[in-house]
């Protein structure tokens, strides 16, 4: 039986503490779909197709990781690619009680769907896409935080700001 799981996000941008999360996640199952949510209510830096196309570029030594997008409910999502798990990171304790009623909920509409938790390494539990988009603005050194080619496209994005 092939274990395939979906670890969703919006990656806006990824950062090593997302990639700590696909890697490990990527030793788990057979196959992960990075599946970046399209959520027409936030205003992301970087569209759908750059968030995907940097995702591949810092996945592409896993053979197993396969970039996708999806909107709607993740159970659905989950459904569509036969995912029988949903991979999600935690980094503090704060995390864990939005997670844990995300994850509730999702059980109420698909039981059959498991959600694996996965605590992000220490040296990643302050990191979000966030703050690095705010040091990012203020030319603040954010090589530590995410892989090269992310860090050169953020350059990019508030050079023209």
């Amino acid at each position: 039986m092939t274990r395939i799981a979906v670890c969703p996000g919006s990656f806006d941008p990824i950062t090593y503490g997302h990639l700590d999360i696909i890697r490990r996640g990527a030793k788990v199952f057979d196959t992960v779909y990075v599946s970046v949510l399209n959520n027409s209510s936030k205003n992301p830096l970087f569209t759908i197709e750059e968030r995907m196309n940097l995702i591949k570029a810092v996945t592409k030594d896993l053979p197993n990781v396969k970039v996708d997008v999806h909107s709607g409910l993740l159970v659905d999502y989950a459904k569509a690619v036969n995912a029988s798990a949903i991979i999600r990171g935690l980094r503090a304790v704060s995390d864990f009680e939005y997670e844990m009623q995300i994850t509730s909920m999702n059980r109420v509409l698909n039981e059959d769907i498991e959600t694996f938790f996965i605590m992000t390494n220490n040296q990643y539990s302050f990191l979000s896409s966030s703050i690095v988009k705010e040091v990012a603005k203020y030319n603040g050194d954010i090589s530590s935080l995410v892989p090269p080619i992310v860090e050169k496209e953020l350059k990019k994005k508030y050079k023209g700001k």
